[in-house]
């Protein structure tokens, strides 16, 4: 999904009086290829937009390059795929609509996800968000996994001249799945762990706070909410 609505209206506001969401939420996938919401200027206080990158994978400087999902070249990049921190804990990046917020209030901010369904039932992962969404309801996090399935917009057919594995919601069915050919190769470890640490569990439930993003986060996003220091660190 790429959202491009800008909402400038009380940003400076809202990095002063913010305070941590928390609550429990929903889960669903996706990997579209567009340039994600949270890389266009205006949408919060922060230090710059999240970052984008061409159909090459090379980083861009230009923060008003068209998404490729509307006939530009900024794309997701590769690595805004998931890893494993260790056994418990994974970090990545997800689109987000939170109850009683906004794009201002959203954009770049890291959530802590304690899963409580499924087989990832008592695992955590942290998420910075980098998009929102029209499609998404209160407070659903939409996870950045490739091969979670394009939904709404599919960039990845211009970004890599064919579309990825997979079904348009859900993506795809099966580990080695990951490892079609038409699976690009800088994707195929971020589909990998949708079925390793992730154990292929299907939108699970979570409890949900707001926590200060890690280094390794904004060091892939390079973005970093002005905020963010008022924010508890994350624990897991």
């Amino acid at each position: 999904m790429y959202f491009k609505t800008t909402t400038a209206l009380g940003l400076l506001a809202a990095a002063s009086t913010a305070s941590a969401a928390s609550g429990s939420g929903v889960t669903t996938r996706y990997w579209d290829c567009c340039k994600p919401s949270c890389a266009w200027s205006g949408k919060a206080a922060v230090s710059s937009p999240a970052r984008t990158c061409d159909a090459s994978n090379n980083p861009l400087t230009d923060v008003d390059a068209k998404s490729g999902c509307d006939g530009g070249n900024a794309y997701t990049c590769a690595n805004y795929s998931p890893w494993a921190v260790n056994d418990n804990l994974a970090y990545g990046f997800a689109a987000t609509a939170i109850s009683g917020g906004s794009e201002s209030s959203w954009c770049c901010a890291c959530y802590q996800l304690d899963f409580t369904s499924g087989p990832v039932a008592g695992k955590s992962m942290i998420v910075q968000s980098t998009n929102t969404g029209g499609d998404l309801g209160s407070n659903q996090f939409d996870l950045l996994m490739p091969g979670g399935g394009v939904g709404l917009f599919d960039g990845c057919k211009s970004e890599f001249g064919q579309s990825l594995p997979g079904q348009q919601y859900g993506g795809v069915s099966s580990r080695s799945d990951c490892d079609a050919s038409n699976m690009p190769a800088s994707l195929r470890a971020g589909c990998y762990w949708r079925f390793d640490w992730f154990q292929n569990a299907d939108n699970p439930s979570v409890n949900f706070k707001q926590v200060a993003c890690p280094a390794e986060l904004t060091a892939v996003s390079n973005c970093k909410r002005n905020d963010d220091g008022s924010f508890p660190a994350p624990s897991a």
